[in-house]
């Protein structure tokens, strides 16, 4: 028996199968304690003949794509409802999991860290307290401890964040493959050919490493550091009995660590995301000869004459890894051990996912990060972007992530729009879910004075969105425009609720997707055509997949006795909606409503405006506020002759 040790939870939630017998892995990291678990994962692929037993090469193969380097799996969970078995076979059986899922992904039989197998039984569990944990500190599943003590950190992103920092690097490929037209089975070949020769270019002698500060270097702040391939200690690509001269510089480099890119004045206390607040390390590839050759050497052409007809083929990859590392980590162990296996793992799903359709479809596939709420590091997403982000193959894509991830299948957390920004290039001043940069006005409805309903109950939309009227973006739609701008309202509250990464569409592209859809004739397309809820609703359908409701009223005077049905809507779907009559539409913020008197104010947001964005302007001038049907004056808000349509936009309950 062992010195006694503690497991330290460090995730906000360990358990994601609460109801039914499963597999998960727990997930760790060889730069914080062997006993320290970051996230779990739930075990999609398990064997037909027994739903605990983990399918280890699949597994393997999609847990590579999620992970960044820097974590690893460390243990697993095992969930079950059998009454007759002891509480440590199962423990064991979680430990032989894990053995045998490193020994795959690893290639290692995990005999040099302490692995972590833990049980719940469903017959008995009303928490996660009712979780037991046990260690293997060899790997073997017949010798375990069983762990007295759990500790539930209160503040994991100190933990993981205060000495650690994630590590980016990009690498753009496009790899050229010739192939015989009489035999274009030859072209995966090539492809795996290419594949191979990357893998030996990012070990080359020749390579360069470059690695900076994320952010530019201040005067005086951390400068550049370049890596060489002969830098890196990679004995087995350097050529036989090569004989290197190192500088005193060159050694200096080598005990580099990555704290010189930290900085100095990080306060974990107010840490709010990786994103904005941790350290982040940026790493660029050159693969041009940046050493002089020890032997002179003349410039060679080489000559292949192409048997048969053949055809070139240009793949292109964008490769982006995200690595996890301590600030005493070399520089050289840091490209070594995380840059270039990372690199590696990610051209092969990249290699994986293309095959099958290299010929067909040219798929383009992208890597994107996500941090989804729970989490404390990245989780790495690759997603085909020839489909639209609504069509159910993506979608159904999402879903498996949302299930491994113990994600709720009604929010939109893996979408594109939801992709932490880990670019070199920061820009503060643009809103991050608007990339065309624009400073309109949102929300411009808080704060405004009280409805005037006496005894009445407000329902309002749920979240944020832009205020969109007439003349902006210099372009003249008075007397036209409105129903548009009230589209484009509704369209930046689902980019604000990150539903959709599609650019709010401007008067013309509305214009266009309804002529593709056949709603209109091309004529359309520039024309000043007053549009209205119907349309609106084709567009939301195109663009976003979101479906609409529409209620009709036959005159102005009947829209109070519809506050009930427009109170629950605001109360289970939250979204703008779009009221038109006549030639002119709203956009509906609210309501508030009196169920006992029927008394109620309708929270306008008016597109006729035309002044400059001041909030103050709008709200004093009465273009966003309430407004009744009927006011004390007797003046009618909406038109008793009027006949109107309220386009009620429904939030997708998909992720």
């Amino acid at each position: 028996m062992g010195t006694e040790v503690e497991i330290r939870i460090l995730c906000r939630k360990l358990v994601i199968l609460k109801k039914e017998a499963g597999v998960q892995w727990l997930i760790g990291s060889p730069f914080l304690s062997s006993e320290s678990i970051v996230s779990t994962l739930r075990c999609l692929h398990t064997l037909p003949s027994d739903p605990l037993s983990p399918d280890l090469p699949k597994e393997s193969d999609e847990i590579r794509s999620l992970l960044p380097r820097g974590f690893e799996v460390i243990g697993a969970l095992i969930v079950h409802n059998k009454s007759d078995v002891q509480v440590e076979k199962i423990a064991g059986d979680a430990i032989s999991a894990v053995r045998k899922f490193r020994k795959t992904r690893y290639g290692n039989d995990s005999q040099d860290r302490i692995l972590i197998g833990a049980v719940l039984d469903l017959n008995n569990a009303s928490g996660d307290c009712d979780l037991q944990f046990f260690l293997s500190r060899t790997g073997n599943s017949a010798n375990l401890e069983k762990v007295s003590t759990v500790v539930h950190e209160d503040q994991p992103e100190k933990e993981l964040w205060q000495k650690g920092c994630i590590i980016r690097c990009e690498l753009p490929l496009k790899l050229p493959l010739y192939y015989a037209l009489n035999n274009p089975k030859d072209v995966e070949d090539a492809y795996a050919r290419a594949i191979e020769d990357v893998e030996r270019k990012l070990r080359d002698p020749q390579v360069a490493y470059i690695i900076e500060a994320q952010n530019k270097p201040s005067p005086g702040g951390p400068q550049p550091v370049i890596l060489h391939g002969t830098d890196l200690e990679l004995p087995s690509v350097l050529p036989k009995n090569a004989f290197l001269l190192e500088t005193a510089q060159e050694s200096l480099v080598k005990t580099l660590t990555c704290s010189c890119f930290f900085s100095e004045t990080k306060d974990i206390s107010s840490f709010t995301s990786v994103e904005e607040d941790g350290d982040k390390i940026l790493v660029s590839i050159m693969f041009n000869r940046s050493r002089s050759n020890s032997k002179p050497a003349a410039p060679i052409a080489e000559y292949y004459p192409a048997l048969a007809e053949a055809k070139l083929l240009v793949v292109s990859h964008k490769l982006e890894v995200l690595s996890y590392a301590t600030k005493d980590l070399l520089l050289t162990h840091m490209v070594s051990k995380l840059i270039i296996p990372g690199l590696v793992d990610q051209i092969h799903s990249l290699k994986n996912k293309i095959l099958p359709d290299l010929m067909t479809q040219h798929p383009q596939l992208r890597p994107y990060h996500f941090i989804p709420s729970g989490f404390l590091h990245p989780i790495t997403v690759i997603y085909e972007l020839s489909y639209g982000e609504t069509e159910m193959k993506q979608v159904e894509v999402r879903r498996t992530l949302h299930l491994r991830l113990g994600l709720p299948f009604d929010r939109p957390l893996l979408r594109i729009a939801n992709a932490i920004n880990l670019s070199s290039i920061k820009d503060n001043t643009r809103d991050k879910s608007n990339p065309r940069g624009s400073s309109l006005l949102k929300d411009v409805h808080h704060g405004i004075p009280s409805s005037g309903v006496s005894g009445g109950h407000v329902s309002l939309i749920q979240g944020s969105y832009e205020y969109y009227h007439y003349l902006q973006d210099g372009f003249d739609d008075s007397g036209w425009g409105c129903a548009y701008r009230s589209l484009q309202t509704i369209i930046s509250w689902f980019r604000q609720q990150h539903y959709t990464s599609v650019d709010v569409p401007s008067h013309r592209e509305i214009q266009q997707t309804l002529v593709e859809i056949g709603d209109k004739d091309p004529s359309f397309v520039g024309s000043r055509e007053w549009i209205g809820a119907i349309e609106l609703s084709f567009v939301l359908d195109k663009l976003l997949g979101v479906s609409c409701k529409v209620i009709n009223v036959r005159s102005g005077d009947e829209l109070p006795e519809k506050c009930r049905e427009l109170a629950m809507h605001f109360e289970t779907q939250g979204t703008p909606i779009m009221i038109g009559g006549g030639v002119l539409a709203y956009t509906l913020l609210g309501v508030d409503y009196n169920d006992t008197s029927g008394d109620c104010a309708f929270l306008i947001l008016d597109p006729h405006y035309t002044g400059n964005d001041d909030p103050k302007k709008i709200v004093n001038g009465g273009w966003c506020g309430w407004k009744k049907a009927v006011d004390s004056k007797g003046k009618h808000f909406f038109l008793h002759n009027k006949f109107y349509n309220l386009l009620l936009p429904q939030r997708p309950n998909m992720v």
